[in-house]
């Protein structure tokens, strides 16, 4: 075990397997932190939970065209307007846009956890720049060089096939009839945390991986991409900054790693952005309490994937409760991610809590309350034995003119004993998940 753990680490060296931790003293690029034993899930199992999360997408795409074409929800009473029109992710610049099949979150990250009942939660949706994908595909090319004969051995469903099936979703949301549309990742640059993944998804997919000051809006409204071969016309752009910073003109005026005039052809339909402009008003912890109902509302279906209890603080009756229960919860804020600025409860301190407490009555409208979850532990490699360690599971959802689903996902694991925060940005691992074909 200690051998095969060895060559692992050697392997991600010599591939140049890296993730950035931002800090005070400077960006510090890390060796991936990989953990040698897969975590199994069985095919049958994979194939319902697959289903529930397109369904998931499905529902929550058709609320964001809805939030800016119609607002049916709203006139039904299922969502308050309040709530979504008051959220910083809301974009009024995106009203009466209808981008192509209706999609705007081409591209969902979706945590899931499974609870001491061993069924699969959703924990919450990613839907503006989604990351950790090329880590899924690389854990399982790390595994088939460290442990390639347990491969012959047993029928694992293949991930490597995602750069793929995401190169078939852009080039179905290009406007032009092109057989082989221009398609670029656009990254902030190589001190971007996720800047590896950036240029491994390009490179798959043989797309041109670009900055912003590499691409223009000409007169006629069309991007254009200036190449050392002349000018070359933009079909999509998989975008992998935040869109406060996509488009001066419209968004944050300081910013020079967008495009002038980007937004202003994108509302053209001169060019398809992954994901879209907007998107993100679905990517709200506060949101995220009504997918369930969206499900029903949108598809007319029952959801097949339950979600985890949440309480919104904004409502007085919920915020008392958590406010009551701090000791006991794990407390969010609605538009953070990557594990930052949240408090799980019965790992607090009491001087933790009495300061979460005061930002909670300050602003109760930028938190939510969940139950600390028993979280499902597996076998990890820690320090020469093995020990169980909490993980969770992002599998990537793919929405254009088709939907479909990775086979499994990125798992993460918590390094440290008893911890349930398991982001790379916080000391977590990541292991190989291997949905297996079981024989009856």
């Amino acid at each position: 075990m200690q051998r095969h753990h060895g060559a692992a680490e050697r392997a991600v060296k010599q591939m140049g397997i890296s993730f950035a931790v931002y800090s005070e003293a400077g960006n510090i690029d890390r060796a991936w932190p990989f953990d040698i034993i897969p975590r199994l899930i069985a095919h049958a199992e994979w194939q319902q939970v697959s289903l529930g999360l397109a369904q998931r997408t499905k529902a929550l795409n058709r609320f964001i065209n809805d939030v800016y074409n119609g607002q049916q929800i709203f006139k039904a009473g299922i969502v308050p307007e309040k709530l979504v029109v008051d959220s910083p992710n809301y974009r009024p610049e995106c009203e009466n846009v209808v981008p192509k099949h209706g999609a705007w979150a081409h591209i969902c990250g979706t945590d899931l956890v499974r609870d001491h009942h061993g069924r699969f939660l959703v924990l919450e949706d990613n839907l503006r720049v989604p990351s950790g994908v090329s880590y899924m595909i690389e854990n399982r090319e790390l595994s088939k060089r460290v442990v390639p004969e347990l491969f012959a051995n047993h029928s694992v469903l293949p991930v490597d096939d995602y750069a793929g099936q995401l190169y078939k979703t852009l080039v179905s949301i290009s406007p032009s009839d092109r057989k082989r549309p221009c398609i670029v990742v656009l990254t902030p640059g190589i001190f971007n945390s996720a800047y590896f993944e950036h240029a491994y998804l390009a490179k798959e997919m043989g797309a041109e991986l670009v900055e912003g000051s590499d691409l223009y809006v000409g007169d006629d409204d069309m991007v254009y991409m200036n190449t050392v071969e002349g000018v070359v016309r933009v079909d999509v752009i998989y975008r992998r900054l935040n869109e406060e910073f996509l488009d001066p003109e419209v968004f944050r005026k300081d910013s020079t790693l967008g495009v002038p005039g980007l937004m202003r052809a994108w509302k053209k339909g001169n060019v398809g952005i992954a994901n879209a402009p907007g998107a993100g008003v679905a990517d709200d912890k506060a949101i995220y309490a009504f997918v369930p109902d969206m499900i029903r509302f949108y598809l007319k279906e029952e959801p097949l994937l339950q979600s985890v209890k949440t309480h919104l603080c904004r409502n007085a009756k919920e915020l008392a409760y958590v406010q009551d229960n701090i000791e006991k919860l794990v407390i969010k804020p609605v538009n953070e991610s990557g594990g930052y600025g949240l408090l799980v409860g019965p790992h607090s301190t009491a001087a933790e809590r009495n300061r979460f407490s005061k930002l909670i009555q300050e602003h109760p409208e930028n938190y939510i309350g969940q139950p600390t979850l028993s979280l499902s532990t597996v076998p990890t490699l820690i320090g020469g034995a093995i020990a169980p360690r909490h993980l969770d599971l992002r599998p990537f959802t793919l929405c254009g003119a088709d939907t479909w689903v990775t086979a499994g996902g990125l798992t993460r694991v918590a390094l440290k004993e008893g911890s349930l925060v398991v982001n790379s940005s916080q000391g977590g691992g990541s292991k190989d998940t291997w949905v297996v074909e079981t024989r009856p």
